[in-house]
């Protein structure tokens, strides 16, 4: 959030820590939005050794073929959680495709073009922010794409 205010970025917050929500739907129920709005940031790894930052809504899964194809790479597979901290400086259920040690190659999921605004992670658990793709673009460059399946 601090990258966001230094951008001079319109964003909301979002503090779901004291509801008991875990998954990213728990999440979208917690806050009362809608599922199909709030994202979560998926960090894998291609066969050429490259980090890739996906950005997917809560109600579908990536895709791991439609993935790699979108980074023209043979494949891609998530990272180990243990690789997470050290790769991006985020635990598991709080990283955000803002703020990372590195700059990744960021996708998000094609969908988010239907929304005014996005929901996903501020950078900690507990911790979402909002903000139009547009806006997020100014500090972390992505591109659109066919990323995702149906849970």
């Amino acid at each position: 959030m601090r990258l966001l205010e230094q951008g001079k970025i319109p964003y909301q917050h979002h503090y779901y820590n004291d509801t008991g929500a875990v998954s990213g739907l728990d999440v979208a129920f917690a806050l009362n939005q809608n599922p199909e709005q709030v994202f979560k940031t998926l960090v894998t790894v291609g066969k050429s050794s490259q980090h890739y930052v996906f950005v997917v809504p809560v109600t579908k899964e990536l895709d791991l073929r439609k993935a790699a194809k979108a980074v023209n790479e043979k494949s891609v597979e998530m990272i180990k959680t243990k690789d997470l901290l050290p790769l991006t400086g985020y635990i598991h259920g709080g990283c955000s495709p803002i703020g990372m040690k590195k700059r990744f190659v960021t996708v998000i999921d094609e969908s988010a073009a239907g929304h005014k605004t996005i929901i996903f992670s501020g950078g900690r658990i507990g911790y979402q922010v909002e903000l139009n793709p547009d806006d997020l673009y100014k500090i972390v460059p992505f591109f659109l794409a066919d990323i995702t399946t149906l849970k």
